[in-house]
């Protein structure tokens, strides 16, 4: 099966589906979607992430899965998450936001927007009984 992500007029994804697979009848399954619902409809494929496919082999497609409120640029043919910060930018090979510096490979690390930079998150101390 496929996945199919529905855009409004902003082309911000509204719903994911599974369908039919694309060579499946020798229908533009994405074109009878989205008359069905009166939508632009775009496949999608659960297993991409950051370009990348998660068995290999194939290609990456559309550069991410789909999520609700992930934006679909045409410019790129990727579906590209919401940004979490204002001081992110778009990696435009992945469609991932990354920060403007790298967080930290040890520890646990919070983002701090208004520092722009990582905090380390330290866990309260267990009070014994």
């Amino acid at each position: 099966m496929a996945h199919y992500a529905f855009l409004d007029e902003n082309n911000i994804v509204t719903e994911v589906i599974v369908g039919n697979d694309p060579v499946n009848g020798g229908v533009n399954w994405e074109e009878f979607y989205g008359n069905l619902r009166g939508q632009t409809c775009k496949r999608t494929s659960y297993n991409t992430h950051g370009g990348v496919h998660a068995y290999g082999g194939a290609p990456a497609f559309r550069k991410n899965y789909a999520g609700i409120g992930f934006t679909y640029d045409y410019n790129l043919d990727a579906f590209v998450p919401p940004r979490p910060f204002p001081s992110w930018t778009l990696n435009t090979n992945t469609c991932l936001w990354e920060p403007p510096t790298p967080m930290p490979s040890e520890g646990l690390y919070t983002w701090d927007e208004a520092t722009t930079s990582w905090v380390e998150v330290v866990p309260p101390p267990v009070v014994e009984e």
